[in-house]
């Protein structure tokens, strides 16, 4: 499948402009996109899911027109959005053949195979029985996967997943997701940089509704190879350096030791700086910086 996005803008009304003339062609696999909280990330994920109109654009689906013919993309999308809520006092279960029936799943035998089918997948078969509302943050977030994937969809929309989850939990989560993305359209929306590095086969950076990048991760890590130098300073060299360098980011290693990130095209080894390999967070920070300085 592929997914056609041109020209989309939003400018709501109070006057933020969360899309701008958004362009882009995703296909089967896992597709990141990355922003800051505020990007504009919500909006074009809203937008493709047909649960807002943009002032501008369009999207197309292989052979559906998605914003002329919203019902037809809502049979084969599975979207699971930033957050949630549930039924009280509702099991797993019980839920998911509500949700199979809403979803056209008629028939007893084949709902009760479709809900085995996404509680085994996403690892809730022990806790079909469990109050929904008494599930952890990163159950929860396992039982929306299992209730997205009850229409088989070819596109998948998740927005934020991993936020607040504990270590265990996002990789259970990451794990679920990659089986996803291998025969449909997987659209994962976060600001956590290493979601995107271990999951997706393809990217793009979104900052104050532009898209700054879109490229896959490794050609865009390999843009910058030779370009990333590293020195450890004192606090206080901080701002002569801001003013002499180009710095994308900065943090605290051993020892709680400042350091800094630069990128250059020169040597800057007499400085004493180091060459290392540069990552996929150069490449965010990069961009980032890129349109604070137009």
């Amino acid at each position: 499948m592929e997914l056609n996005i041109q020209n989309l803008s939003k400018t709501y009304p109070n006057g933020t402009k969360a899309l701008s003339n958004i362009n882009l062609t995703i296909k089967d696999g896992m597709f990141g996109l990355l922003g800051p909280n505020g990007a504009g990330k919500s909006t074009l994920m809203r937008t493709i899911a047909t649960l807002q109109e943009p002032d501008t654009g369009s999207i197309q689906l292989d052979d559906i027109d998605v914003l002329a013919e919203p019902m037809q993309l809502r049979k084969v999308l599975g979207y699971l959005p930033q957050s949630f809520g549930v039924y009280p006092n509702l099991s797993a279960d019980h839920l998911l053949n509500y949700f199979a029936r809403l979803k056209g799943l008629s028939g007893k035998a084949d709902r009760a195979k479709m809900v085995d089918y996404v509680l085994e997948l996403t690892n809730l078969t022990q806790f079909r029985n469990r109050n929904v509302s008494a599930f952890s943050g990163g159950m929860r977030q396992r039982f929306g996967i299992a209730q997205l994937l009850l229409n088989d969809p070819k596109l998948i929309i998740v927005d934020e997943p991993t936020a607040g989850l504990d270590p265990a939990e996002r990789h259970r989560f990451l794990n679920i997701l990659r089986s996803l993305g291998e025969d449909r359209i997987v659209i994962f929306s976060t600001h956590i940089v290493d979601d995107v590095k271990e999951l997706c086969i393809d990217m793009a950076i979104l900052n104050k509704g532009e898209l700054l990048l879109n490229e896959t991760p490794q050609s865009a890590v390999g843009a910058l190879q030779g370009k990333i130098w590293k020195k450890n300073i004192a606090e206080e060299e901080l701002p002569a350096h801001e003013s002499q360098y180009n710095i994308i980011s900065s943090g605290f290693g051993a020892n709680n030791q400042l350091f800094i990130r630069v990128l250059s095209d020169q040597d800057l080894s007499d400085n004493n700086f180091e060459q290392v390999a540069s990552a996929l967070d150069d490449v965010y920070f990069t961009q980032l910086n890129s349109l604070q300085t137009i």
